[in-house]
């Protein structure tokens, strides 16, 4: 991140055109499915604290599928195992884009964001784990529950208080909640996995290789490539690995551009384009959302029980590891790339711009309630007090970035319509073309 001179360049620098366009694209569907997410968990919780609260536990627990395949599951675990995988899936095209073709291809700017995830992580799990210590026998199993970022609800809460909110810090925090979910499911697969069976899971290399090997001679024939999917994901599911981990390895095998020895997006899109656009609206718009309505109803019995659900040192944990972990965490690791780089915050930005993002960090959602279903359990009393917690947590998080960002808006204004003027009516902002130097996002 410096210049040939030495000098320091700028963090949050404007992107290219291109990669902007496209990351406006992802936030404008991510944020009607953050909508639809934010419906689904208030159902929940309106039927589940309802007199007909029997009603939701029934319908969670319905068992369907092949008993013989040992997929006789409930509607709670074909969202948290099934419909999750697509999530994952689409969100490892994301990564793989990113780091192929995007503007991260280059290190110096992937460094800021991929630093910045790896501190939402450590801190809020260190915070959690000193919280919750002494608070019985499978306490701290929870450890990775305040360590993720929901993307889709943090970008809708961005897209309501972040309007004007430079392109750079946009895609800044889509690609920090992408690099988070990479950083998830590797924890989900080897902290998560007791039982392993090594047979179904090198059996699943197969399909997988197959898949991939379509994939890269450009075959979309959904009818091949679909129960090659499906078969991957069922041997991954018996193996004892969470499924969704084969959301992200099929992910992985999708070429980003058409030809590999061409090694940039001059080539043109691969099939990851093509997946991402007709996938990501089923992960958004029905994945996520059907989800978060199987797992985000709790009874929480009036003001008592939510007192009694906060005060339990896990569920405390969790709170404190979003609102204060996950901010200072990433507030670190971005302050400390800056300081060993000598890059200084491009014009216009200050560091209440990156704790205004840092606390969106903090919505933890659709992975924290997983990952508190897998460490303590669906449906026990602790696994109760996460969802209280998670949801706590995520909620002040959000109001704490409302009052941040609502507070710069003028600033963003400035920055917004600086970047959307276009005098001579080609489609390109001015600021993006080469007379303005910006031309390559640098």
């Amino acid at each position: 991140m410096t210049d040939p001179n030495g000098r320091g360049a700028s963090l949050f620098a404007r992107r290219s055109w291109g990669e902007t366009s496209r990351i406006s694209g992802i936030l404008r569907k991510e944020t009607v499915g953050g909508a639809l997410l934010l419906l689904g968990a208030v159902l929940a919780l309106i039927w589940s604290n309802s007199p007909w609260a029997e009603g939701y536990q029934s319908l969670r627990d319905l068992r369907v599928g092949p008993a013989t395949l040992h997929l006789d599951l409930s509607l709670a675990t074909w969202a948290a195992d099934g419909l999750l995988a697509i999530f994952f899936f689409v969100a490892g095209l994301e990564l793989k884009r990113e780091f192929v073709a995007g503007d991260l291809r280059d290190p110096r700017r992937a460094a800021v964001p991929v630093a910045a995830a790896v501190g939402g992580v450590v801190v809020p799990a260190l915070l959690f784990v000193l919280v919750a210590a002494g608070a019985g026998d499978g306490a701290a199993r929870g450890w990775a529950i305040p360590t993720a970022t929901d993307i889709a609800f943090a970008l809708a809460v961005l897209a309501v208080v972040g309007r004007f909110l430079p392109s750079a810090l946009r895609t800044f925090l889509l690609t920090l909640a992408v690099v988070d979910d990479l950083l998830a499911i590797v924890i989900i697969a080897v902290f998560y996995t007791s039982d392993l069976a090594v047979g179904p899971l090198v059996g699943a290399l197969v399909p997988l290789a197959v898949f991939g090997l379509l994939v890269q001679r450009r075959v979309r024939s959904w009818w091949l490539l679909l129960p090659l999917a499906v078969v991957t994901w069922v041997l991954v599911h018996e193996s004892g690995v969470h499924a969704t981990v084969a959301g992200v390895l099929l992910a992985f095998t999708v070429p980003v551009v058409r030809s590999a020895a061409a090694g940039g997006p001059d080539a043109g899109p691969g099939l990851a384009e093509h997946f991402e656009h007709r996938i990501r609206p089923l992960s958004a718009g029905v994945a996520v959302p059907v989800f978060a309505f199987l797992s985000a109803g709790v009874t929480v019995g009036g003001l008592a029980g939510l007192v009694t659900a906060l005060t339990d040192r896990v569920a405390l944990g969790i709170v404190i590891g979003l609102i204060i972990g996950k901010p200072v965490g990433i507030m670190a690791a971005t302050w400390l790339v800056s300081r060993f780089t000598r890059a200084d915050l491009d014009e216009g930005l200050n560091w209440l711009d990156v704790l205004g993002l840092a606390l969106l960090g903090g919505i933890g959602f659709t992975v924290s309630l997983l990952i508190g279903e897998l460490a303590y359990g669906p449906g026990s009393e602790r696994d109760d007090h996460v969802k209280v917690a998670v949801l706590t947590g995520s909620l002040l998080s959000a109001l704490l970035a409302t009052v941040i960002l609502r507070a710069r808006t003028r600033v963003y204004r400035r920055v917004h319509e600086a970047e959307t003027i276009d005098r001579d009516q080609d489609g390109v902002p001015d600021i993006y073309e080469p007379r303005h130097g910006q031309a390559s996002g640098n």
